[in-house]
């Protein structure tokens, strides 16, 4: 079990890290733009569609490498206060809104993306570019986000428990609050 979750904490480790070079690609993309429109006096019909088209595949493919680093927003004012193990028992109870939600992106999105690649779906626009490359990452993302949820969850329990938790396993550990008792002990 421990082999798995290393596993797809690799993978979204991989795909996080490489996505986030998809942002010099939207800003290359969005340059040539704005050369092509002030500088030639003709703007580019598709560089403005192809970055979004890449924001869309990055926005959502990040979600499983958020996870692991727990870089979600959280409200700290109640959260940032508690010990990790108290943490843990609230990520475990609200555990089940987050896999409705990505259970409910999962479904939907893999509707969206079969109906997509079924009609060969494109946009309406003057390149008609394909757009089902772009909605099939959406339950390839969702699917990867719950596998990774799955291995949070695991994390969680095994920190009520009092195990330890590998980073290479289950990714970033929780940080304590610095005036906590979980920091004192590890301090030590």
């Amino acid at each position: 079990m421990f082999q798995l979750a290393r596993a797809v904490t690799r993978v979204n480790r991989f795909i996080g890290k490489w996505a986030s070079l998809a942002v010099l690609v939207i800003f290359a993309l969005l340059l040539a733009d704005v050369v092509m429109r002030y500088l030639v006096g003709s703007p580019a019909i598709w560089t403005a569609e192809l970055a979004t088209l890449i924001f869309g595949v990055y926005a959502v493919i990040g979600g499983g490498y958020l996870l692991i680093e727990r870089g979600h927003v959280n409200v700290d004012i109640i959260y940032g206060a508690q010990s990790l193990r108290r943490r843990a028992m609230l990520d475990i109870l609200t555990w089940p809104l987050f896999a409705l939600f990505v259970g409910v992106l999962l479904w939907q999105g893999y509707d969206i993306a079969a109906e997509a690649v079924e009609d060969w779906e494109r946009s309406q626009s003057m390149w008609r570019a394909p757009l089902w490359p772009t909605k099939i990452m959406i339950p390839v993302a969702a699917a990867l986000l719950l596998l990774q949820g799955f291995i949070r969850l695991w994390s969680d329990i095994r920190v009520v428990r009092g195990l330890p938790v590998p980073d290479d396993v289950f990714g970033k550990p929780g940080a304590p609050d610095p005036d906590h008792e979980d920091a004192k002990e590890m301090q030590r």
